[in-house]
């Protein structure tokens, strides 16, 4: 079954989404500080990250270990939601999150601990930018990439 622009989308409220980039930035800041001084422990916390990233990109952002938090304790205290954003874009973007933070994660793992940083900060970078300005990068690159998968025929 081909997804068209008639197939409705799932959709989630924006803030959870920017609440999850909120929570990623703080682990990822943490990330590179624990680096410092102890880089198998950063190789942990990423690692615990990259997990978090995976499931959001198999998931969806609902139930993704973030998406659940926002869902049960902090939507319920927000007003309705004015505006949603389909999920797909969303799941691309934790999936390129998770590319990030598994190349960070080699990286430590690998004894190159720079290159573990360089890829935490990439990912620091996408977070922040979406919790802090509301601009997704991997929502940006998503409609580049769908593009592409849909631009094969489709069966019959």
């Amino acid at each position: 079954m081909s997804t068209t622009t008639n197939t409705p989308l799932e959709q989630v409220d924006v803030r959870g989404p920017r609440f999850a980039a909120w929570i990623t930035t703080a682990v990822l800041v943490i990330v590179l500080l624990v680096a410092s001084f102890s880089v198998a422990t950063a190789a942990v916390i990423l690692a615990l990250q990259a997990v978090v990233f995976a499931v959001g990109a198999a998931v969806g952002p609902r139930r993704s270990p973030y998406g659940q938090i926002f869902g049960k304790l902090v939507a319920p205290r927000l007003s309705k939601p004015t505006e949603k954003e389909p999920t797909p874009p969303l799941r691309f973007a934790q999936l390129v999150g998770f590319i990030f933070a598994a190349a960070g994660l080699i990286g430590f793992v690998a004894g190159a601990p720079v290159i573990g940083a360089i890829f935490t900060g990439f990912a620091l970078f996408a977070a922040f930018l979406n919790a802090a300005f509301g601009i997704c990068l991997g929502c940006q690159i998503y409609p580049l990439v769908a593009r592409f998968r849909t631009s094969t025929p489709a069966a019959a």
